[in-house]
């Protein structure tokens, strides 16, 4: 079930770090999405986190983005989520920092 495993680092106001397990326990186990991808998550640490194939990176970092910017944990400003596939050595996936970015990404 648990097929992939993923580095996941927040940016926050240019500092990155690696994703509070609470933030990412938080957001794994809240149905708030009704997007079955994120069911099959499993936090295990700091900035640590296995999935199924069915979630990509991509997908899990605009997810995880959105939701702890909602929150308020960017302290006042988008929180940019970085996702690496940490059984590659493949370059970070990063969520846009807001709707504009991602309609000139697109």
């Amino acid at each position: 079930m648990y097929a992939q495993k993923f580095t996941v680092n927040v940016v926050i106001r240019g500092v990155a770090k690696p994703c509070p397990l609470e933030w990412l326990d938080q957001f794994c186990m809240r149905n708030f999405t009704n997007a079955a991808e994120f069911d099959d998550t499993l936090p295990l640490a700091d900035g640590q986190l296995e999935s199924s194939f069915r979630l990509t990176p991509e997908r899990f970092a605009e997810g995880l983005s959105a939701w702890l910017t909602q929150r308020g944990k960017g302290e006042g400003q988008p929180v940019i989520v970085e996702v690496t596939s940490s059984d590659t050595k493949s370059k970070p996936v990063r969520a846009p920092a807001n709707a504009n970015e991602a309609l000139s990404n697109s």
